[in-house]
């Protein structure tokens, strides 16, 4: 397998996508963020000083979507057309899940736009409750499903339940 980063004197460069059609692109990513239970509670109860932490984690998520050719080098700057952040509390863990949809339709993902909302989402999470609790866990941040482009389709679920 060739790696498409690299030219021909081995060194990084940004992948050409100049033939590429613009076809709708879509990705998905997840990740949890661990909380002792005193935090967890803070923040499902809206009792952290500094404010609503998932409404600010949202809008952090959704920046660091549109950030993400600024924080890995090789990413193409996108004018994306949609991000979702959304949250899901897991009680019984003391976990917010994390979840993002990107959106756009272009010659590129955006896999790793959706990877970045969600590592932006949790990172505020964690600079919001961190008072609280310095034990907060960030994990299994994953790609859960990719569209479009020549690589065509790939599902995490579909793939885990063929197995």
């Amino acid at each position: 397998m060739d790696f498409t980063h690299f030219n021909t004197q081995k060194r990084a460069k940004m992948v050409d996508v100049s033939h590429k059609d613009y076809t709708l692109r879509i990705a998905k990513a997840y990740g949890e963020v661990v909380l002792s239970k005193e935090a967890y509670l803070a923040v499902k109860e809206g009792r952290v000083k500094k404010g609503d932490v998932l409404a600010v984690a949202q809008v952090g998520g959704i920046m660091g979507a549109k950030q993400t050719p600024y924080l890995i080098p090789m990413c193409h700057p996108l004018t994306i057309e949609g991000v979702d952040i959304s949250f899901e509390m897991d009680d019984e863990n003391c976990t917010i899940k994390i979840f993002s949809e990107v959106k756009i339709t272009h010659k590129t993902g955006v896999e790793m736009e959706a990877l970045t909302a969600v590592s932006i989402a949790a990172l505020t999470i964690y600079d919001m409750c961190k008072a609280i609790d310095r034990s907060i866990q960030i994990k299994n941040i994953h790609l859960l499903y990719k569209e479009g482009g020549k690589s065509g389709t790939f599902d995490r679920v579909a793939l885990k339940d063929r197995q």
